[in-house]
């Protein structure tokens, strides 16, 4: 049974937490309603580097969490998600037979992307206000698939969710099985910081903010001109340093604002 190295922080200020562990590449957040924290790595390198930077400050320790019990402990809590004219649910029998809503299913696993994390919702938000018809995406760090999924039901013409985790990719191919309106969509492994992105007329990167900082050059690169670029998994007090790294070849087109994250719109130049 696959188990993720993840760091248990006792704090009533998981943001301040997570800015200190941004550098380590954190791959998802589980608030607990007591004031815990689990904070979850890609390895358990990056898990312990993590909590070396957060001991001086914060009582944590080192846990490996079962993608099973997560998965089960998560869907006895979730309900669905609405995000303006997308919901999102955790079970395939929750959905409705008739909705004018669009219902997309993502079980919960160990990738972002169930729609109840803020980052999500504010990229969800962001592909709403954009006209998507014909056009191709890229999800980069697609996770659970949940935002590829839904930039085809929104009207894209070819969609495609990259991941450098096999287990996320995995994911989402389960999730676009229990989604069969949403065709046209493939997910593939691939690390962005290896290889050019394809284009693409609008991309997607929910990431941290310091990766975001990182790939600047190659996720402006993959927007067609006078493509869009959605940004999100930026802390408020990361604002700036992001939208500096994207200062070349695009401009801001909006930002919005959620529990202390926020999702940026940048226009690509023409």
């Amino acid at each position: 049974m696959k188990a993720y190295p993840a760091i248990e922080v006792r704090t009533n200020s998981p943001d301040v937490a997570l800015a200190w562990v941004d550098d380590f590449g954190p791959t998802a957040v589980d608030e607990e309603r007591d004031g815990t924290v689990r904070i979850f790595f890609p390895s358990t390198a990056a898990r312990d580097q993590a909590l070396r930077a957060l001991a001086p400050r914060f009582v944590a320790s080192a846990i490996e969490v079962s993608d099973e019990d997560w998965a089960r402990r998560s869907q006895d809590n979730l309900t669905a998600v609405t995000v303006d004219r997308i919901t999102i649910h955790p079970r395939p029998e929750s959905r409705p037979q008739a909705s004018d809503a669009i219902d997309i299913v993502v079980v919960p696993s160990m990738g972002f992307g169930t729609g109840h994390h803020a980052t999500t919702r504010l990229c969800l938000a962001a592909l709403q206000q954009l006209d998507l018809d014909g056009k191709d995406v890229l999800d980069v760090g697609t996770g659970s698939g949940v935002l590829a999924m839904a930039a085809r039901r929104l009207g894209a013409e070819r969609v495609l969710g990259i991941d450098s985790d096999p287990d996320a990719i995995e994911s989402a191919n389960d999730n676009l099985a229990l989604n069969p309106e949403a065709t046209a969509v493939e997910f593939a492994i691939a690390d962005l910081a290896l290889a050019p992105l394809p284009k693409a007329d609008v991309v997607t990167a929910n990431l941290t903010s310091a990766l975001l900082i990182r790939s600047a050059g190659p996720l402006v690169a993959a927007v067609l001109p006078g493509g869009t670029l959605i940004l999100s998994g930026i802390l408020t007090h990361e604002r700036d340093s992001v939208v500096a790294a994207y200062a070349f070849g695009t401009s801001l087109a909006s930002e919005r604002e959620e529990e202390g994250w926020l999702g940026i719109v940048l226009r690509a130049s023409g």
